[in-house]
């Protein structure tokens, strides 16, 4: 997904105070102030974002960046993190939006419907920051929470808003078009209009989540041999038999196992496995090329994609360790339950664990953010997944880089899962 980038300004844009011009520019200065984040560090920020200190910023899914000028020669990276929309709380928003054809015609003339943050809010989803959301990072040495340069990303953010709402959704982890796209698209439903590009509703078929929620669990049953009629072994699977035409960029090799894949899915969900539904295309990418694809398979599984190859064998890395879980691990940091990181510290510390499991010989500093904690010393990670396992990860060199690779299948226990990181990260 390409971030949203504008050019460094100065904030305020009006009177001597203000950050924004519009209201929901001023909405987002409101929950930033309203926050957990420290009023006195906050402070400080504005003025650093008053006197245009702040370069251009950039926004990704659940992340805006910028570079800060502060004290020394050279600017700061800072960075705020923020967390980024299930597929369920997308439907939900987008669903609530498309009610009214006003609040899309709104967003098509760059504008933020005024009734559409507490819409959100009363579907139970949330655009503007909560108070606890915003996580602040930055390269310089000040331990604040936030430190200045942070908070001064923060307050420049809100004029970038006010050229832009849709930045909302960039950072809860749609795109722009993506959001406008699926609008139009409820619209058409909602209004029985044809699609846009001509074809009939019949063509476009049905979603898969709709059409599983609408079956009712049964299948109606073969018909009864008469008795006496000798029985016939059942027919394998028949699968297309048909070579794709001259120049087709798929085999029937490729199609027939898209069917082997699809039938695995189906069979799947009427066992009640539905997160199959919810995967979006990144994952869904990732599943397939997880399963032992060929290399031409793969590499078009990354073309598809768009990802580096390096980020994308990540993922599919992760997710053999890991499952699903372990791809949402290692795409993005997550906001973890503060008690699960407590006893994991608690357990990482105890005498007992390390005597047991853990080399004492090597003291273990650990240094804590998000749902990771990381010894820089030794080159290992473990990371609290949304399945409530630690996901063991080691430091890698890849070429000119260093990156953090998943390494080990995950575990309930952050001890073991941190021996596995060790071992793993161990000389051969």
């Amino acid at each position: 997904m390409t971030p949203a980038r504008t050019a460094a300004r100065k904030a305020p844009r009006t009177g001597s105070r203000a950050f924004a011009a519009t209201w929901w520019g001023q909405a987002w200065v409101d929950a930033l102030e309203a926050s957990t984040l420290d009023a006195g560090r906050l402070s400080r920020g504005r003025t650093y974002a008053r006197k245009g200190m702040v370069g251009p910023v950039t926004a990704a899914p659940g992340v805006l960046r910028a570079e800060v000028e502060g004290s020394a020669p050279w600017p700061y990276d800072a960075a705020v993190h923020l967390r980024v929309l299930t597929d369920a709380q997308w439907d939900t928003l987008l669903d609530a939006i498309a009610a009214q054809a006003g609040r899309t015609a709104a967003l098509l003339d760059g504008e933020m419907p005024a009734d559409l943050v507490d819409v959100a809010r009363t579907a139970g989803v949330s655009l503007l920051p909560e108070a606890s959301e915003l996580d602040p990072e930055c390269s310089c040495p000040d331990w604040g929470y936030p430190c200045k340069h942070a908070a001064a990303l923060c307050y420049a953010t809100a004029a970038h808003l006010d050229d832009d709402p849709c930045w909302l959704f960039t950072l809860r982890g749609r795109t722009k078009d993506a959001v406008l796209g699926a609008l139009r698209t409820r619209r058409q439903v909602l209004t029985g209009s044809a699609p846009e590009n001509g074809e009939t509703s019949r063509g476009r078929g049905v979603p898969a989540r709709d059409a599983f929620a609408a079956w009712n669990g049964t299948f109606a049953p073969a018909p009864r041999m008469a008795e006496g009629t000798p029985e016939e072994p059942e027919a394998p699977l028949s699968l297309l038999t048909t070579e794709p035409p001259p120049g087709a960029p798929f085999t029937l090799g490729d199609v027939e196992a898209l069917t082997r894949d699809t039938a695995q899915r189906a069979r799947g969900l009427t066992a009640g496995h539905t997160a199959l539904l919810t995967c979006d295309p990144v994952e869904d990418a990732v599943r397939l090329a997880a399963t032992g694809v060929s290399e031409d398979w793969f590499h078009g599984l990354v073309l598809a994609t768009g990802l580096p190859p390096a980020d994308f064998a990540r993922l599919v890395r992760a997710r053999r360790h890991g499952g699903p879980a372990g791809v949402a691990t290692a795409r993005a940091p997550l906001t973890p339950d503060p008690v699960a990181m407590a006893a994991a510290r608690t357990a990482l510390s105890d005498p007992d664990n390390v005597d047991g499991a853990v080399d004492s010989a090597r003291p273990l500093r650990l240094r804590a953010w998000r749902n990771r904690l990381t010894a820089d010393d030794e080159g290992v990670q473990i990371r609290l997944g949304p399945d409530n396992r630690w996901h063991p990860y080691t430091r890698e060199e890849r070429g000119a880089t260093t990156e953090w690779w998943p390494c080990a299948p995950a575990t309930a226990d952050p001890v073991a899962a941190l021996v596995a990181a060790r071992t793993a990260a161990a000389p051969r």
